[in-house]
């Protein structure tokens, strides 16, 4: 499914009424996929008492259309929020809506309309729709605070009113929709933090906009499924062995971190490489080869602090040349100077590809030009906080952001980034980026992002492009945290129950 800016959304509209269709047709399709939703819940809920809140522009046109077909099946009141319709579209409409349909100008009737709202079963937002820019005014930011407070069932149309549909921001009061039905495609409001929290359950409605015009229009993003029902995983061959299903190198754990390193591993191996060889302090080696079975382990002699020394550069250099087809490095691996020095020369000398997690990006923080060096492929997985040590901007920059500094810096450096988080963004150093829509908040516990950088580095290890490896290793890693949430519960599921679940999904 593609995601798409305002100014895209537009151009397919425009696209549209080129080639025959015209707008009065979008507007009422438009307002017949909101009231379609809407019928199904009232006939579910026994709902009686809707009420649509309608704004001056196009949105408010979409609301007077659901209010025309509602009122065939109970009670419906459209208050209009701060003026009455000022487009042709809208007006149209407007002129449209049945007698039995009470309209109120909240103006002038501001109590009447709190009155209605707190009697209200079913709330639909239609005041402001995909080209809102501002704050609310107070008229709309009072029917907002209404709504919000109330315990109907709440639609928004489209987008709900308050949200800057091309960046996610919430600058102000936002009405909070149980359902959003978004037009022909999502939106990046959709999708970004923070006003995804607003949208409640999202469906995209067809609204006539021939296919052929969606199908070649620029869009923002795509979403992760998109790619993978393109390009499946492949099955492994009836003739594989251990060799063909690649190696993976993994440069991990430090004294205190061993679970990072068997996280990692043990996903590593759930996703099917053929070896894995393990490389870490010498300190925890007895602990992750009590865990790590299956795995190869290199010792490594370390520092005072329990991390790797730098001094292990060189067996570590002539491994990675000779015996991996891909490699990690960063999974509990600590911080300090041996470790940026370590961690800046294997990425300027490894000829395989790389993903780069945890204190394998905080050890290149301070300089990411580093990552120009690299001669393979390298897949970054920051979350929130490293990507704002990365990029000099601050963490809350970085979440009101998310799509275009990931987008920007993959581009900057010329890596796949995958930036963590509630639904995760892959932007690869082509330009195309993806959002992923799988996962749960369940997964918001440390050790998650080691299983997803093991399956990560597996499929690399096994021959899977960059791209590929970065969006199956997301998707199936939210695929995971799905079905642990089904098991068990957003408290109590674990990382290591994702890793469990790995064999019957895969």
């Amino acid at each position: 499914m593609i995601v798409v800016e305002s100014g895209e959304m537009r151009n397919m509209e425009r696209a549209a009424v080129r080639q025959g269709t015209s707008l009065a047709s979008l507007m009422e399709q438009a307002g017949a996929a909101v009231a379609e939703l809407a019928a199904k819940l009232i006939a579910k809920d026994k709902l009686r008492n809707v009420t649509v809140f309608c704004g001056k522009g196009n949105n408010g046109g979409d609301g007077f259309v659901i209010a025309r077909f509602l009122s065939l099946m109970c009670d419906v009141s459209v208050i209009i929020a701060n003026e009455y319709p000022q487009s042709d579209l809208a007006k149209l409409n407007f002129n449209l809506l049945p007698d039995k349909v009470n309209v109120i100008d909240h103006k002038e009737n501001r109590d009447q309309c709190t009155e209605i709202i707190a009697n209200s079963d079913l709330i639909i937002d239609a005041m402001y729709g995909i080209g809102f820019n501002d704050i609310l005014d107070p008229y709309c930011t009072e029917l907002v605070v209404l709504a919000n407070r109330s315990s109907s069932v709440k639609i928004a149309v489209d987008i709900p009113s308050g949200i800057i549909c091309d960046t996610g921001e919430v600058p102000g009061e936002c009405f909070h929709a149980d359902y959003t039905v978004s037009f022909t495609a999502l939106k990046p409001a959709h999708v970004l933090y923070p006003s995804m929290d607003y949208c409640g359950e999202v469906s995209v409605a067809k609204v006539g906009i021939p296919k052929m015009i969606v199908d070649t229009c620029t869009y923002a993003m795509k979403t992760t499924d998109e790619f993978l029902q393109k390009r499946p995983i492949r099955s492994i061959k009836k003739s594989a062995h251990k060799g063909t299903n690649g190696t993976l190198f993994s440069v991990c754990g430090s004294y205190g971190m061993s679970g990072a390193a068997v996280l990692s591993g043990m996903a590593a191996l759930r996703c099917g490489v053929g070896l894995l060889k393990i490389a870490l302090p010498e300190s925890i080696y007895p602990i992750a080869a009590g865990k790590l079975t299956e795995a190869v382990f290199m010792p490594l002699e370390q520092s005072a602090h329990g991390l790797v020394s730098i001094k292990e550069f060189d067996r570590l250099q002539m491994e990675i040349m000779n015996n991996c087809s891909a490699v990690l490095i960063g999974c509990g691996l600590g911080q300090g100077d041996d470790i940026s020095e370590l961690t800046a020369a294997l990425i300027s000398t490894t000829t395989k590809p790389l993903v780069l997690d945890a204190d394998g990006i905080n050890a290149i923080a301070a300089d990411p030009s580093i990552l120009r060096t690299a001669m393979a492929p390298v897949i970054i997985t920051p979350h929130p906080g490293e990507m704002s040590r990365l990029t000099g901007k601050s963490t809350n920059d970085v979440q009101k952001s998310r799509y275009r500094t990931a987008r920007d810096f993959a581009s900057e450096y010329g890596v796949t980034v995958v930036l963590k988080g509630a639904n995760t963004i892959i932007a690869l150093p082509d330009g195309n980026v993806y959002v992923n829509l799988t996962g749960n908040n369940g997964m918001a516990k440390g050790g998650s992002g080691d299983v997803l950088a093991g399956m990560m580095a597996s499929f690399l290890s096994q021959g899977m492009n960059y791209d590929e490896a970065a969006i199956n290793a997301v998707y199936y890693h939210g695929i995971l945290g799905d079905k642990c949430l089904e098991k068990y519960s957003a408290r109590t599921m674990l990382p290591s129950d994702m890793i469990e679940e790995i064999k019957h999904i895969l």
